[in-house]
């Protein structure tokens, strides 16, 4: 029996992927997918994938990829059959019960969801306001055996276009003028990890049982702005020019490049909070159980690991 304590039925894993979007706290599900995909076929798993129509390409040749959304779920109601497992990514409130009650006709055995980091904040406001805390509980009550995975930003966002605000324009600016512009550049952080870490996480939760019923808080530790600036710098192998901004001047470019002003609030609010609390919250990630490193065991990726597998996109 390998690390993950492989259970003795070898279903079907569902993963689900939806084109991005930049409200607050959703993750780039199309990295992360293909992230997942291919360590789930590597332990001998057979992968099966809804995507929304722009996500159905450049998925290893042995995936089943069935065009569709799961925020439509009843739509693609077949590609449910024979499932043991699903990775739920990109669902809605809305629909959620859908998606649930397929799964339960399907015999499926487990639903690790890909949720938000936070989401208990949501409990201080009205339930009709909540979204990430209603899928959980939708997911908690649906009988299934269940994990949530919390993340933290992913690295890729940057490159899929999904939340946070911070680092989106980025490729775009290097390329173009060698500078960077943003608010915070001296005391912003933000807590990243990287998208084969966060993949890693699910392969666990999907492919054994040790997780089950657990929230699991799949968090890297706060990287301040000049430091991933330095990074990409670095391996560019030349210096990047930066320009330090008002908040409202990184809000007037994110709403150009079409970011609700929800997600922009969030990171600007985030980029000062883990500045000012950077101990704490540091100290806060440390002390998470299991860690990102007790779940995959392995040291986890870093943005410099990053920024080098992806630095084509700043070139």
């Amino acid at each position: 029996m390998d690390r993950f304590e492989r259970d003795e039925s070898e279903g079907v894993c569902l993963l689900t992927v939806v084109g991005p979007r930049k409200d607050e706290g959703n993750s780039p599900t199309g990295i992360v997918g293909r992230c997942l995909a291919r360590q789930l076929l590597a332990v001998g798993r057979q992968v099966r994938v809804i995507a929304e129509p722009d996500q159905c390409g450049d998925w290893p040749a042995t995936v089943e990829v069935v065009e569709g959304s799961i925020t439509r779920p009843l739509e693609c109601a077949r590609a449910f059959d024979g499932v043991e497992a699903v990775f739920l990514a990109g669902a809605r409130p809305s629909t959620v019960q859908d998606v649930l009650t397929l799964a339960r006709d399907a015999a499926v055995r487990k639903i690790v969801l890909l949720s938000s980091h936070g989401p208990e904040y949501e409990e201080a406001n009205p339930p009709e306001t909540w979204f990430w805390l209603a899928i959980e509980q939708a997911v908690e009550g649906s009988g299934l055996a269940w994990t949530h995975i919390r993340p933290s930003a992913v690295m890729g966002a940057a490159v899929e276009g999904t939340y946070p605000a911070t680092g989106s324009d980025w490729p775009d600016t290097v390329r173009a003028d060698g500078v960077v512009r943003e608010a915070f550049l001296d005391q912003g952080h933000y807590p990243f990890i990287h998208e084969e870490d966060l993949a890693a996480v699910a392969t666990a939760a999907l492919v054994g049982d040790r997780h089950t019923g657990t929230v699991l808080e799949a968090v890297g530790l706060p990287l301040s702005t000049r430091s991933r600036i330095r990074s990409i710098a670095a391996a560019l192998g030349r210096d990047i020019d930066t320009v330090e901004l008002a908040p409202h001047e990184s809000r007037a470019i994110w709403r150009r490049l079409g970011w609700p002003d929800g997600a922009i609030d969030v990171t600007l609010y985030a980029l000062e909070e883990y500045g000012a609390r950077y101990a704490e919250l540091v100290r806060w990630t440390l002390d998470q159980r299991p860690s990102v490193q007790d779940i995959v065991g392995r040291p986890l990726r870093t943005y410099d690991d990053w920024v080098r597998e992806n630095i084509h996109v700043f070139r």
